[in-house]
Order: structure tokens, then sequence, then C-alpha cells
């Protein structure tokens, strides 16, 4: 993999954050955008623990998604203060994503504001919540809807891994997923390339977000990202402003997604193994046309 680093601004101007990232879709880090929010220094382990501790949430754990498994299918299911205690403990292989936190508490919208100034389009009935224990891992993929996120990390550090949509052969996509069918677990130590090669000619970023940065992730961008201490972050959506970005969004969510997971449910090994010959496919295309293979 061929990785840089994420450019990093305290403050930016409209002007500047369209030219040099928006339009071109590029990601970037602002550490100065959450800084003034209540949240910044309101939220912690305890305050949700009080707020929210009663509600039930569904975790995930560090299992990658076979030829059976539905996207976005919890793993377990608990209260979500047992499970905030449980990461104040130590070390918990296990993570809460997409987590409508506001629609149980909706008082907690005052404690953030949308970067308006930046970009229009937020969707604003869905801020969501990500949680996860130090050693919980989320896989590589990308975001169904198509979204432009500002991802804000609150509590703890994380590292992640982002590639632009278009790096998806590379990366070995799985066809009609989100996902990738390599593993990118601690990918900077021990990455299989014997078996997924043409990672070596994906070209993307890398950072550890801290408390108060923040990540705009373009529309599309792939990320994988590991826990590197427990934490949890909060990302903002904003719709693409063009006609034909809503609508690639729409269609992987309600028709992508529903195809998908018909094919699972009916005939899963033979949609496996059809789809697994494609990705190789593909990849192999990659390597072909970077003269890697003849």
């Amino acid at each position: 993999m061929q990785l840089q680093a994420i450019d990093k601004v305290d403050t930016i101007t409209s002007a500047d954050f369209k030219e040099k990232y928006y339009n071109i879709k590029k990601p970037l880090i602002i550490t100065g955008l959450a800084k003034d929010w209540p949240g910044f220094k309101k939220w912690n382990w305890d305050y949700f623990i009080d707020l929210l501790g009663n509600i039930e949430v569904g975790v995930y754990d560090n299992v990658k998604s076979d030829s059976y498994t539905p996207i976005n299918t919890a793993d377990g299911y608990m209260k979500f203060g047992d499970y905030l205690k449980r990461i104040k403990e130590g070390p918990l292989e296990l993570r809460i994503f997409l987590f409508n936190i506001f629609q149980h508490a909706p008082e907690l919208v005052k404690d953030f504001s949308f970067p308006e100034y930046l970009i229009k389009g937020f969707v604003k009935k869905y801020p969501m919540l990500f949680v996860g224990g130090q050693g919980s891992i989320t896989h590589m993929h990308f975001d169904i809807d198509m979204s432009h996120i500002f991802h804000t990390q609150f509590i703890g550090k994380k590292r992640v891994l982002l590639f632009p949509y278009e790096e998806q052969y590379k990366l070995y996509r799985k066809p009609w997923e989100v996902l990738s069918m390599a593993n990118y677990t601690n990918y900077y130590e021990n990455f299989d390339y014997n078996n997924f090669p043409a990672a070596r000619l994906a070209k993307g970023y890398e950072v550890i977000l801290d408390h108060g940065d923040t990540l705009f992730m373009p529309a599309g961008f792939w990320h994988h990202m590991e826990y590197i201490e427990s934490g949890f972050a909060m990302s903002l959506r904003a719709m693409q402003s063009d006609l034909s970005g809503k609508l690639d969004g729409a269609w992987k969510l309600f028709g992508m997604r529903g195809i998908d997971t018909l094919m699972k449910k009916t005939v899963p090994k033979w949609w496996y193994n059809r789809k697994k010959q494609e990705v190789y496919h593909l990849a192999k295309k990659e390597l072909l046309q970077a003269g890697i293979i003849q």
C-alpha cells in the first residue's frame, strides 16, 4: 500500500475547504472544529452511562462477515451502560456503530453544531455515535449511502486507513457489497500480500485520530479503523450536492443491499464463490495494467 499523511489544519475557510478538499475529494483533519462544542468536554463514559445506560444496543465483534452474513447484523445485544462499564475496565473487542443516540436523548443535539459554513446538505436527523473498546476493529468498507462524513473523535485514539472509492479493485471489494475481501487488521505490520497482491498498488492515507480531531471523509472513501484505546466518535453526514451522487447512494442503500441480502439467504455459497471469482479477476486486471504480471 502506498500511504501518505492527511493534511491537518486548526481551522479553514469555506473557500479553501471547497477548493483544496471538497471539490477534489481529498480528506482533511480539522483539529479546531469541535473544540467550542459543549460536548467536547461534557461527553464522557459516566455521562452517557447515567443518561442512557438502560438503552439496549447491538454490539459487533472483530470477525469479518462471511458468505452467510447480511450487512450490519449485530453479533449480540446488551445494555449501553453495561457495555460502557466493561470498556472502562480494559480492552474489549466489541464496538457499536450507527447508533442514533440522539433519538433517545434529543437534548444532546445542543452539544454540537453542524459545520454548514463548510458545506450544505447535512442529514440532521441522523448524527451517529461510534463506540469501540480497545482492540476493536471496523473492517475495511465504504459507507453505503455515499455521503460525505465529518467524523469527530471524542475519547481515545483510533488508527484510520483511508482510500478513494476508485481504488476499490486494488482493495478487493466484494461485488454487491461495501466490504473488502481482504483483512486489513494490523496492516502496518502483517498484511497478506501473497493472497492480495494488488493492494500494494492502492494509494491512500493513514492517520491516528485523537480527542477533538475531526476527519473529513469524502463520499465513497474506503476506511478501516482500529481502536488503539477505548473511545467514541460522532459522524455527521452530508449528502452529495449532485444528483448522480444522490442516486448512486440511493441505489446502493435500497437496491444493491437488498439484492445481496436476498442472495446470501438463498444461495450463500454460490453467491460468495461467484463474487470471489470476480474480485480476483478485477484485481488481476489492475496488476496487468501496472505491469506487475503478464
